[in-house]
This record gives structure tokens, C-alpha cells and sequence, in this order.
């Protein structure tokens, strides 16, 4: 545009002012570019045009001075080269928008959430939701959230966990690995992406350490855990949380966060979903089960979680808080809530002679048949019912020092 059109100073479109009487005053540069100013000091910039149709319109270019009187000259012209090629410049600014729009929907971060918010959050249970949350946050989304998920490159992913490798946190590497491999496996299924590129980081990673958790799984041992359970102090919630805990041996997070609304006491089950994934986990409970939530339920029965924490029911307790008390009980660096786990694996297989299948699937686990095929929610109800009540049978005789040889001898 030639220079004779450029008619505005800097000066004039800080210091002009609407005169008295008027709402607003129009002030052209050229070329159809005009500052509107209006009665309250507010400054705007137009651009009126031809579109090419043939009607003539109006197209914001910003506010003065936000957008500089040489900016506004600069977007001038370049809607005024759109033209020149047939080109609408506001339905050219339209396209942009939506197209950024969509790249946006598309990015790595935007697919994550989404995958978080409609698939993992109901997958798992809410920590372990959040944890893992927290953790694309802290260490995928800096680097690759902004990436379209659908272009996303191995060397790109194992840049990102080089960095929490270098850390000294190894595990937590591998953990949102994982993660990054199921968004990017969503992104395929929802048409945002062709390829998980973890598949091709296997091996890149150092191995985790493995680290066994500390569990009492010597009967005689266990016996006396059991008993200074029984005698613990502090709250009753987690006195009976704690009671629970070698009973069902599962997982800590599902029986801290365990709901009234997933219980039927008349019919001694829980249906749960297990926080590594997989079907919800039906569970019959032992009589001494029951017995521990009936006791329980008139004290909090009244919220949705079973072991609300101290300070809201809305929350339940935290997830130190069995293994806090076991400390409290001297049994630190020789129990944690989740060895509870590993001595009911331990004594059912090896000294009460259930089999390995059972056990492992009232573990959470997935079992498998010999064709592969996974067993579903409620399957070996009947023979895990039998053993939980064994086992409970079991545990109340270890409190009284006294073993129970097994009735049934090897479970098939």
C-alpha cells in the first residue's frame, strides 16, 4: 500500500477524542483502515472492504493500543493481499481459528485429559486416578503436551523419560511411559493418531529396582501382628480397617477407599474395582468380615466412604495411615499395609494348599485358562467364598496361638 494512505501519527491516535455531542469519531489512515473512537476512550480498529461477493463489510483488527498503529497497517495489508488473491479475510481468520482449534483438541495434553476424564478416572480408583494425573502433569505434559498426539516420535517420548530417568526414579519412568502409551493408544481409537510410540522404547529404559515390601508371612509371627491389632488404640476406623486388611488382603488403596454403596452385608459381598484395572472384583466376605462392618457401620455408615478420614467423611482416610499405625505398633520395617498381600499368597499356596489360580485372582490379579481367556468378575466365587472363610477361620486361630491344619488339603 503506498505510503500516501499511511495518514494517522502515533499522536493523533493517542491524544484524539470523540468532541462533545458525539458518541464516537472515525479516524482513517487508508486503504479502509479507520481507529473508531468511542465517548469512553476506548480505541478500535476496522478495516472496511469489499468482500468478495460484492458487499461491503467491516473487520476488527484489534484495540489501540494494544495493536499498534504499525501493527494495524501490517494486518491492513495482508487482508488487503488475501483480497487481491480472492480471498475473504474474515473467513480466512475463521479457517485459522478452527484450524487452531483442532490442533488443539488434537494436542497430546488435550487427549490425555480427555482420556483421563472418560476412561482412566473410571478405571481405577480415585488416588490412583490422581496420582497418575499428577504425574503426566508434572512429567509429560511439559514437553509434549503441546504436541499433536498423532505426531509424537519415539525419540520424543524417550527424551521426556530420559529426564525422569536421570532423576534416580526409575519406576516412575517406566509408570508414565505406560501412560503415554495409552493416550497415545486413545488417540488412535478417537482418529487423532496412527501409532503408540512407546512400542518402539522396549528395552530403552533401565530396569526398575526391585524392591520386596516388608510382610510377616511366618504364621507364629503373624499371630502376634494380629493380636496387637486387636489391642490397637487409636481410632476404631482404622483398628477395623486394619482387622480387614489380612482378611480380604487386598490392595490398601481399595479398602481405605472402600464405599458403604459397594457393600451388601446380607448377602456378605463387595464389589470393587481393583485399582490396577481389569473387571470389577466380586468378593465374598468371611462371617468375621460381616461381624467387623455391622460393628462398624453405625459409626460411619452415614458417609459414602467406610473409613472416612479424621477431618471430613467426605475423604477417606489417608493412604499412610495403616502403615503409620503398624509403626506405631513397633512393626515398622517388618509390616506394611500391603504385605498383608504377600503372607495371605504365601500361607493359602504353600501351607494351607489352595490353589495358585484362586488366590491370585481374589488377589486382583488376571488369570488366564490355558487358552488364554480371562476369567470374568464372579468366576470361582463359590470356591473363593470357601476360602476366605478358611482363612478367617485360620487367622482367628493364630490369635490364639494355635494353627489349623488344613481340611481340604490342594485346591484344584
Amino acid at each position: 500500500m503506498a505510503r500516501a494512505n499511511n495518514k494517522l501519527t502515533d499522536r493523533q491516535c493517542r491524544t484524539a477524542k470523540v468532541p462533545t455531542g458525539k458518541r464516537q469519531v472515525k479516524l482513517p489512515d487508508g486503504g479502509g483502515l479507520t481507529l473508531l473512537i468511542k465517548s469512553d476512550g476506548a480505541r478500535q480498529w476496522q478495516l472496511r472492504y469489499r468482500r468478495p461477493s460484492g458487499r461491503e463489510t467491516t473487520m476488527g483488527l484489534g484495540i489501540y493500543p494494544d495493536v499498534t498503529l504499525s501493527k494495524a497497517r501490517e494486518r491492513r495489508d495482508e487482508a488487503r493481499g488475501l483480497l487481491a488473491d480472492g480471498i475473504d479475510p474474515i473467513e480466512h481468520r475463521k479457517t485459522q481459528r478452527q484450524a487452531a482449534a483442532s490442533a488443539d483438541a488434537s494436542s497430546f495434553e488435550a487427549v490425555a485429559r480427555e482420556w483421563w476424564a472418560t476412561v482412566h478416572n473410571h478405571a481405577v480408583i480415585e488416588s490412583h486416578a490422581a496420582r497418575n494425573l499428577r504425574r503426566l502433569e508434572q512429567y509429560a505434559f511439559p514437553t509434549l503436551g503441546r504436541r499433536p498426539a498423532g505426531e509424537i516420535e519415539p525419540p520424543e517420548v524417550l527424551q521426556t523419560l530420559r529426564r525422569i530417568e536421570q532423576q534416580g526414579t526409575v519406576e516412575t519412568a517406566h509408570r508414565v511411559k505406560t501412560l503415554i502409551g495409552q493416550v497415545c493408544r486413545y488417540a488412535i481409537a478417537t482418529g487423532r493418531g496412527s501409532r503408540d510410540p512407546t512400542a518402539d522404547l522396549k528395552g530403552m529404559l533401565r530396569s526398575p529396582t526391585t524392591r520386596h515390601l516388608p510382610a510377616v508371612t511366618d504364621p507364629k509371627e503373624l499371630g502376634e501382628l494380629l493380636r496387637a491389632i486387636d489391642g490397637y488404640r487409636g481410632q476404631p476406623t482404622t483398628r477395623a480397617a486394619l482387622q480387614l486388611a489380612p482378611i480380604l488382603f487386598c490392595r490398601p488403596g481399595e479398602l481405605r477407599a472402600a464405599r458403604w454403596e459397594t457393600f451388601d452385608l446380607d448377602a456378605a459381598t463387595w464389589d470393587f474395582q481393583p485399582t490396577k484395572g481389569g473387571d470389577p472384583l466380586l468378593t465374598p466376605l468371611p462371617d468375621q468380615a460381616v461381624s467387623i462392618l455391622r460393628e462398624l457401620e453405625p459409626i460411619t455408615g452415614r458417609g459414602p466412604y467406610v473409613f472416612p478420614s479424621g477431618r471430613t467423611a467426605e475423604r477417606p482416610i489417608s493412604e499412610n495411615t495403616l502403615t503409620a499405625a503398624l509403626r506405631r505398633m513397633d512393626y515398622g520395617g517388618r509390616m506394611v499395609a500391603h504385605g498383608f498381600r504377600a503372607a495371605a499368597r504365601t500361607i493359602l499356596v504353600e501351607r494351607l494348599g489352595w490353589s495358585a489360580e484362586i488366590v491370585e485372582m481374589q488377589l486382583g490379579h488376571r488369570v488366564r485358562d490355558t487358552h488364554g481367556r480371562a476369567y470374568n468378575r464372579t468366576q470361582w466365587i463359590e470356591k473363593r467364598a470357601a476360602m476366605l472363610q478358611e482363612w478367617a477361620a485360620y487367622l482367628d486361630s493364630l490369635r490364639g496361638d494355635r494353627v489349623v491344619t488344613p481340611i481340604y488339603g490342594a485346591r484344584r
